[in-house]
């Protein structure tokens, strides 16, 4: 049926499927998409096969970037989960977000994002969209400010607390307020696999919600460390990826399943199971959609949080899971903070694009609420990137900035082609400027910091300038 989408004041024609919508004027149908966000966890700029992955295969991701757009110049909100999905859900970024960092709350639970927080699922559900958070939360203990069904989620199933998401057979999830507990997985047994479960309870929510506008928030665990995975799944990776690596983990006692990670022999073939498992409910999301009949009306944005860990016996240089950026997870050169991000909207994305527009998490926030019709707030940091979705002219930022509160504090910022990093925050003096030229080197392997001392000031006062104080999240030299 030929219907009407309406998207940020655009008026774009479409062959969305029209079922469960609501007739708009009499000229055609007016068009509320549904909107399914997926955030891997720690997969790697060089994890996907469309973006460089030889070692294994993710064939339905690769198919979202064949009928979609591929992007090269995504950024995280951060290089570690809580800010970066703080600056996903208040379109700030880690210089003004609430959460800025990894703050534990005991017993269960991280540092709340405060209640005057005005986050993207609050925004989208004010638009008319049913919303659901299912996978990993982070930013907010059971039952505080910051709990997912405080924030603007209708539905919320999976980890509230992501210390304890370090563990696939947990003991307990949460389905809102409620504690699920999980029997079969008592003492060391190994009964129900979490991101299968959440996996279910995310098509649920969908087939529950097929006949209304809604936003799926699926914030999966995979493929961050521990490296397991049920044992079906690891069988046809065994021996494939030798020479093999081992990690020595906890596996009962202090520390077993409360974050520390299990033993696992084979880590090579884990961590390739445990991504062709996240490509195969990626596939399975969007088979979902086409028995639902809403497929067509759907847009699916998949990315990831951070870049590659080297914890729990991953080993991102033998997968190349950086691609050809440098670092790692904790890191603010590239390879810590680009990530993919693919955009599949049937109808309406030219398909097989890639663009190198440089966006980034809080960027997202503008993009959805501006395509389903609300009010963006004037505080965002971001910029919507829905124009160059509809291959319009794209408005570019001035800037993106990070910072790091750990390992002595660490700052970025990218202006243009230009990329500043500072280590050692935290130390007096701190530690030195170092500059990259990103159009020539985005391996970030020669610093030209002393080849450009006009460009290194301008750089030094924008990076100076670019935050506001947080009483939570302080560098301290």
């Amino acid at each position: 049926m030929h219907v009407r989408l309406v998207i940020g004041g655009l008026l774009i024609a479409s062959t969305a499927n029209t079922h469960g919508q609501t007739a708009g004027k009499a000229s055609g149908k007016t068009v509320q998409p549904n909107i399914i966000y997926i955030l891997a966890d720690d997969l790697g700029y060089g994890d996907l096969g469309c973006y460089g992955q030889k070692k294994f295969a993710t064939p339905h991701i690769d198919s979202l970037a064949a009928s979609g757009i591929r992007f090269t110049r995504h950024y995280a909100g951060s290089t570690v989960c809580a800010p970066s999905r703080s600056s996903l859900m208040t379109g700030l970024h880690t210089g003004h977000t609430p959460v800025r960092g990894n703050k534990e709350w005991e017993p269960e639970g991280q540092w709340p994002l405060p209640d005057s927080s005005i986050t993207l699922a609050e925004l989208l559900k004010k638009a008319g969209l049913k919303t659901g958070a299912f996978g990993k939360w982070g930013l907010g203990y059971p039952g505080s400010e910051g709990d997912p069904s405080n924030q603007g989620f209708d539905e919320f199933f999976g980890y509230n607390c992501q210390r304890l998401a370090h563990n696939y057979y947990p003991y307990h999830l949460w389905h809102n307020r409620k504690k699920v507990i999980l029997e079969n997985n008592m003492g060391t047994a190994k009964g129900t696999y979490a991101p299968n479960l959440i996996h279910q309870k995310a098509l649920e929510f969908m087939k529950n919600n097929r006949d209304s506008a809604f936003f799926l928030y699926y914030a999966n665990t995979i493929p961050h460390a521990e490296l397991l995975i049920p044992e079906g799944n690891l069988i046809p990776f065994e021996n494939r990826f030798i020479p093999e690596k081992s990690f020595a983990g906890i596996d009962s006692g202090v520390g077993y399943r409360t974050g520390a990670y299990g033993s696992q022999s084979q880590a090579h073939a884990a961590f390739a199971a445990m991504v062709t498992l996240l490509d195969q409910q990626v596939g399975e999301l969007v088979m979902e959609l086409k028995k639902l009949g809403i497929d067509n009306n759907t847009i699916i944005i998949f990315t990831s949080d951070n870049g590659p860990h080297l914890e729990g016996g991953a080993d991102p240089d033998y997968f190349n899971s950086n691609g050809p950026l440098r670092g790692y997870k904790r890191d603010l050169y590239e390879g810590g903070i680009r990530v993919p991000m693919i955009v599949h909207w049937p109808g309406v994305i030219i398909p097989g694009r890639t663009s190198d527009h440089v966006s980034a998490f809080w960027d997202v926030l503008p993009t959805l609420v501006e395509l389903t019709g609300g009010e963006i707030p004037a505080s965002t940091d971001g910029i919507s990137f829905l124009p160059e979705l509809l291959g319009k002219i794209q408005p570019q930022h001035d800037y993106l900035y990070w910072e790091f509160h750990e390992q002595g504090g660490r700052k970025a910022l990218i202006s243009g082609k230009w990329k500043v990093v500072q280590q050692h925050v935290n130390t007096t003096p701190p530690g030195a400027l170092e500059l990259y030229d990103l159009d020539a080197d985005p391996g970030e392997t020669r610093n030209v910091a002393l080849s450009y001392p006009d460009r290194l000031e301008k750089m030094e006062k924008l990076l100076g300038s670019a935050r506001t104080s947080s009483p939570v999240f302080m560098f301290t030299p």
